[in-house]
């Protein structure tokens, strides 16, 4: 039995502009590539300079000397972790071009961008020590009625304590519902303007994402997170790299049961998506909303 892809690679001519609709469109599907800075990351990695304090200016008097003051840094390194998935299609596929392409673009960029933002959240282990996550931010919780807006607050505040401006929020699926739930003592809606708007697009004057991955099941369970998007930087090498195969076997495991496709006996091919991703930020200026 294969423990690995064996892999006989033959070519399958795809568009130049494949990959890089791929690479948009996986942005497009990670809230944390929409709201964090992206920077031009090496393959073997780079040094990051984190300001953890700003100078201080002061009085002087005439002919007095000027006070001297440096800002706190700390460096962190980014280093580049690959992100796969491979997605087998039948051979139909090859003969209807469109329908290949629209695959590719459905299902993979929403794969990748789903599993960064889970990793990020804290849901998924990182894939190393260099890779920063939300595992242990500061949680408010919006546990019991009335508690939302006063938890909002408290993380917006919680930021600013720590040296950031909360500029961005990220709630789950779950975590919308529970916002559009959350009414005033008049029972009239806290995070919509009307019933026909069906969102929550601005919380305290911050812009809001919506990713299936900012729910973590536990107890409790985590809603969403906020915090300063401007400490977070994420970085890619080389956009997302495209292999296809007809010839590999592939081992994949269907609950207790390890299954094995073989392509070319089975009259299929499989697509092969990776990007190799970073992620830092200061944790400190973000928390998560727990319920």
């Amino acid at each position: 039995m294969p423990t690995a892809l064996d892999v006989s690679r033959q070519s399958i001519t795809l568009p130049v502009d494949v990959s890089s609709e791929i690479l948009q469109k996986t942005k497009d599907s990670s809230a944390i590539m929409k709201l964090a800075r992206q920077i031009a990351l090496p393959g073997r990695g780079t040094s990051i300079n984190v300001i953890t304090s700003d100078p201080e200016a002061a009085w002087v008097g005439e002919t007095a000397s000027k006070a001297v003051s440096k800002p706190g840094l700390t460096t962190k390194v980014m280093q580049a972790y690959k992100l796969a998935v491979i997605v087998p299609f039948s051979m139909e596929f090859k003969r209807d071009v469109t329908a290949l392409y629209d695959a590719l673009i459905e299902r993979l960029p929403s794969a990748l961008g789903k599993k960064f933002d889970a990793t990020v959240f804290g849901a998924v282990q990182a894939p190393g020590s260099n890779f920063d996550t939300f595992a242990e931010v500061t949680a408010q919780s919006i546990s019991g009625t009335g508690k939302e807006y006063g938890a909002l607050v408290a993380a917006d505040t919680d930021v600013a304590t720590h040296g950031g401006i909360l500029n961005g929020w990220v709630l789950s699926p779950q975590g919308k519902g529970k916002l559009l739930a959350a009414v005033d003592q008049n029972k009239r809606p806290l995070f919509i303007n009307n019933v026909s708007e069906g969102a929550v697009p601005v919380i305290l004057g911050a812009k809001t994402e919506i990713s299936k991955g900012a729910f973590i099941d536990g107890s409790p369970d985590v809603l969403g997170f906020g915090g300063d998007w401007s400490q977070a930087l994420y970085g890619t090498v080389e956009g997302v790299k495209i292999d296809i195969s007809q010839d590999a076997t592939l081992t994949y495991t269907d609950g207790s049961d390890t299954v094995n496709i073989n392509l070319f006996q089975q009259n299929m091919f499989a697509v092969r998506a990776e990007i190799e991703v970073g992620f830092r930020a200061d944790t400190s200026v973000f928390n998560a909303i727990t319920e």
